[in-house]
């Protein structure tokens, strides 16, 4: 079968595809033929060596969705031929915060394409708790690439404790995981606002039920306020617009970080944090049960996850860099 792979960490020229052995499922884990999978930015950066694969060649890939083709030993409530999701969390499954599902604290924890092979491949082995049934309402596109970035959308409004008719930024909108968010955080009833270098996007966000949108590059922490404060940030930007996104919270409101796309440091005015009350919030992925929540939202059409393009497997270089020109409005998928 064919797989894309890694064999160093000079960017998305170093993925080659190449004939690799199908895997075999082992006790707990199911095979699945690939229909769909959906490009991260983690899958530009590990090809930069940030971080760098344990071992060459690697494959990357988080999410995915596609058809049980093979069962291991002792799996029971899936058969070959069920429609599937994959979860793309992985954990050690037995230690006390997997057996609570707090897998995000497992010592193990890791992502598909980053610790283990992923799914920029024709098919894929993980264990039975990584997939959930794919529901007959959501398309393929979105089944197979909606997971990783929504979520950690829903994380990061969960652990801000996000209330109904509170006010809500969304920092950088039209990625993958920012869509996510402002979707979710309309579907929770809150009053959102974005900001992008784009027009286009903002008047996408309006035209999805944002109330408006300010400009990445300017003042937009100085806008918010005007408009009377943001309860909750989320910004996955970082040094860019932190100084901004900080500005644009309401004193004791909450800025939920999940990324650093501009970088990974930031200089923090520490007196702006403790006279205003603020909270910043770290979050990264979500445990199964979120997963399963985020695609429930989905599956009742409450929340969306948009495809901005689908291009053929065999196009992996091109849409990585289509995915880095941040021109997209959601997500890049692969047809395999």
């Amino acid at each position: 079968m064919k797989a894309w792979q890694l064999e160093d960490t000079k960017g998305i020229d170093s993925y080659v595809l190449a004939d690799v052995p199908e895997p075999e499922p082992g006790p707990g884990e199911v095979r699945v033929a690939i229909k769909h999978s959906g490009l991260n930015h983690l899958d530009i950066w590990v090809s930069q060596g940030l971080p760098a694969p344990k071992r060459f060649p690697h494959t990357t890939g988080a999410d995915a969705a596609g058809i049980v083709d093979a069962v291991g030993e002792g799996v029971s409530g899936i058969e070959i031929g069920d429609e599937v999701i994959v979860d793309p969390s992985l954990s050690c499954g037995h230690c006390e915060m997997c057996l609570n599902d707090d897998i995000v604290y497992c010592e193990e924890f890791g992502i598909l394409g980053e610790e283990a092979p992923g799914t920029f491949t024709e098919k894929i082995v993980v264990p039975t708790i990584n997939v959930q049934p794919k529901p007959s309402s959501v398309d393929w596109e979105v089944a197979g690439s909606f997971g990783l970035a929504s979520v950690t959308a829903l994380r990061m409004i969960e652990k801000s404790d996000l209330k109904r008719d509170q006010t809500v930024l969304v920092v950088g909108v039209g990625g993958g995981v920012s869509a996510s968010a402002m979707s979710l955080a309309i579907a929770f009833g809150a009053n959102v606002y974005v900001t992008s270098r784009s027009q286009e996007k903002i008047d996408w966000a309006i035209e999805e039920g944002a109330i408006a949108g300010f400009d990445s590059n300017g003042e937009f922490g100085k806008e918010m306020t005007a408009a009377g404060g943001a309860d909750l940030v989320i910004d996955s930007v970082g040094p860019a617009t932190l100084k901004q996104s900080m500005r644009a919270a309401k004193k004791g409101g909450r800025i939920a970080i999940c990324g650093g796309t501009s970088g990974p440091r930031f200089e923090l005015n520490l007196p702006v944090l403790w006279f205003r009350h603020l909270e910043l919030i770290g979050s990264s992925m979500g445990n199964h049960a979120q997963f399963a929540r985020a695609l429930n939202w989905i599956r009742l059409g409450k929340v969306k996850s948009p495809v901005a393009k689908v291009l053929p497997f065999d196009q992996l270089p091109d849409a990585l860099r289509y995915l880095d020109s941040g021109a997209q409005i959601g997500k890049v998928v692969l047809a395999h």
